[in-house]
């Protein structure tokens, strides 16, 4: 992102936290209105403190803000959102196939790195890893040149008895729960075959890869796995 380094470089990793969570909580290109309220949780802030960095975001150029609703980003905004995500993923990948770190410790990881990350250290990270085009949990790295490649919504809870899908990517908000896929075998690019669910909101019977045994998996941990 060629036009936008300079003024990533100028605004403060508080700055560049609101971006990327607006961009994180919108949807069809990271422009859309996310709510006030959605933000603040996102960050684990008041809505006070969010409303006053959005009226700070809108000052800067770099998002829209509508009292007593919410935010949305401008171009600029929506480019820098994208580069700390191309940090913030191409570090998560680093540390976990160069360093070996476990896949429920990269994110944390990544989170106080992204920031600190210059570009010519991120174009040498790429280099070494081949360019990649997905993170470890699956999430697409955005390109050099601000493109990211589109993600399946489908999740395995949507998916129909009997149905077999891969996985595309999984949440990587929770290390505990990413533990627990990785525990039980699912990680992107697995198979897996949904057995049928139980009544009620669930669980989701699955079998992952070529293990005959059944796995149990909640409502909220299957609307956490997405499948291409």
């Amino acid at each position: 992102m060629p036009n936008e380094t300079s003024l990533l470089s100028r605004v403060s990793p508080a700055v560049q936290d609101y971006v990327k969570a607006l961009y994180m909580l919108s949807s069809d290109g990271g422009d859309k209105l996310v709510p006030t309220t959605a933000v603040a949780e996102r960050l684990g802030v008041s809505a006070a403190s969010a409303t006053k960095m959005l009226k700070r975001l809108a000052g800067l150029g770099l998002a829209t803000h509508e009292s007593y609703r919410g935010g949305a980003l401008t171009a600029p905004g929506v480019r820098i959102a994208l580069e700390v995500i191309r940090h913030h993923r191409l570090l998560e990948t680093y540390l976990a196939e160069a360093l070996g770190v476990p896949w429920d410790e990269v994110h944390e990881e990544a989170e106080v790195l992204e920031h600190v990350l210059s570009e010519g250290l991120e174009d040498r990270i790429a280099a070494l890893l081949g360019d990649p085009s997905r993170d470890p949990h699956g999430h697409p790295i955005p390109a050099k040149d601000g493109s990211i490649a589109t993600t399946a919504d489908k999740t395995l809870w949507d998916c129909a008895d009997g149905e077999s899908a891969q996985v595309g990517r999984v949440s990587d908000h929770e290390p505990s729960v990413l533990r627990y896929l990785g525990d039980v075998g699912i990680r992107p690019g697995t198979r897996v075959e949904i057995v049928e669910r139980g009544p009620v909101g669930g669980p989701l019977f699955v079998r992952v890869g070529s293990n005959t045994d059944v796995t149990a998996l909640s409502k909220e941990l299957s609307e956490g796995v997405w499948v291409d």
